[in-house]
C-alpha cells in the first residue's frame, strides 16, 4: 500500500529552484511529523526538513537552512519542499515521511518516521 507520493523532481541548475510535492492518505497524515530526507549514493539517509502539523513549526538541518523550505497544506494532505539557490551537493534522492514527535516538536532522524514515499530524484547542474 502506497502512503506518500512525491512528485517534482528532476533537473535544475545549480542556482535554479525547484519544488517538491507530497501526496499522502489522511490516515498518513494524521501523525505529528511530516518530513523530507535525501539521500545520497552508498550512504544513509539524512533528514533535511521537518513540520509540525498541527503547530506548523519547522525544522532544519544545518546544511540547508535558508535555502530549503518546507510547508504543508493540511487540507489537501500535501507537503512541499522549496529548493532555492540549488547547489550540486543538493542532487540526491529525495524522501518524504510521516511520523511521530513530542510536543510540538519534529525530529529529523530515521527512527521517528515510519511512512515513506518511494524517493525522487534531484540532479543540479554547474
Amino acid at each position: 500500500q502506497v502512503n506518500l507520493v512525491e512528485s517534482g523532481g528532476g533537473s535544475v541548475q545549480a542556482g535554479g529552484s525547484l519544488r517538491l510535492s507530497c501526496a499522502g492518505t489522511t490516515y498518513v497524515y494524521g501523525r505529528d511529523c511530516l518530513a523530507w530526507f535525501r539521500q545520497f549514493p552508498g550512504q544513509e539517509r539524512e533528514g533535511v526538513a521537518a513540520i509540525n502539523r498541527n503547530s506548523g513549526n519547522t525544522f532544519y538541518a544545518s546544511a540547508v537552512k535558508g535555502r530549503l523550505i518546507i510547508s504543508q497544506d493540511k487540507a489537501a494532505n500535501t507537503m512541499f519542499l522549496q529548493m532555492n539557490n540549488s547547489k550540486d551537493e543538493d542532487s540526491a534522492t529525495y524522501f518524504c515521511a510521516a511520523g511521530w514527535g513530542r510536543s510540538d516538536r519534529c525530529s529529523l532522524r530515521l527512527p521517528s518516521y515510519d511512512k515513506w514515499g518511494q524517493g525522487i530524484e534531484v540532479s543540479v547542474s554547474s
